[in-house]
């Protein structure tokens, strides 16, 4: 019996692909002299939560955690991407990373965490994003929070730099970052990084607004400011002075 393994292929094109941006950076690096961009250099894996089977926390209307996850995580993509950084995602389109021959909700959720994680750990990333949705009994709750894991002082900090960027530019959340245990991918992952619940589903205004094109942008755009906040924070101060 031929032992399937399905880690190992969406690996080894990743690996490829950073071998070849490896090789390119190195040559045009002469070229681009005086031209260097924020986060040239910085591998970040972004994870758009859920997909596939698991459809994630839901809105009154229907609206799936899983497809707002993903609108983001495409729009933090290219901002993070124009800014010089090479960027992998867990997935981008609705779909999750067990086999197609892996049976069982169950089962294929812990296959998906598990090649999430690898994605994560085993591709010389820098950091990793992590971006899913809130949902509660009662509709009260509201406001985007990021987590992290206490164990990298750098997730700490990265995690306060994008909790400011969305208390700034959301303008409605007064949230902190906040430490967090008990989460597969945060406790597991061997980088810094961030969870981000962008806000309540169960809130019916919040949800609406989580719908929007508008403000999914303004999402991404806080998270990147956060990131660059973190990374350049001279940069992250003269955007806003700009504003």
């Amino acid at each position: 019996m031929t032992k399937r393994m399905f880690i190992g292929t969406p690996l080894a094109i990743i690996f490829s692909g950073l071998a070849v941006y490896a090789i390119f950076s190195m040559f045009s690096s002469e070229n681009t002299a005086g031209l260097e961009m924020p986060l040239s250099g910085q591998i970040i894996v972004i994870d758009p939560g859920h997909g596939g089977v698991d459809g994630g926390s839901s809105a009154s209307d229907g609206t799936q955690e899983k497809e707002i996850a993903l609108a983001i995580s495409l729009k933090l993509r290219d901002y993070l991407q124009a800014s010089g950084a090479l960027v992998l995602m867990t997935r981008e389109d609705d779909s999750d990373l067990a086999a197609s021959d892996t049976q069982g909700y169950s089962n294929r959720k812990t296959e998906d965490l598990k090649n999430r994680l690898a994605l994560i750990n085993e591709t010389n990333s820098d950091y990793y994003i992590s971006l899913h949705l809130n949902a509660i009994p009662s509709p009260r709750w509201r406001g985007a929070q990021t987590f992290y894991n206490r164990t990298f002082e750098d997730s700490k900090n990265m995690a306060e730099s994008v909790q400011s960027e969305m208390i700034r530019q959301l303008e409605n959340t007064n949230r902190t970052a906040l430490a967090i245990n008990g989460k597969y991918i945060v406790d597991q992952a061997k980088i810094p990084g961030v969870l981000v619940e962008v806000g309540f589903l169960s809130n019916p205004d919040e949800a609406a607004d989580l719908q929007s094109e508008e403000y999914q942008d303004k999402i991404a755009a806080s998270i990147y400011q956060g990131m660059l906040r973190y990374k350049v924070p001279e940069m992250a101060k003269e955007n806003e002075a700009e504003q």
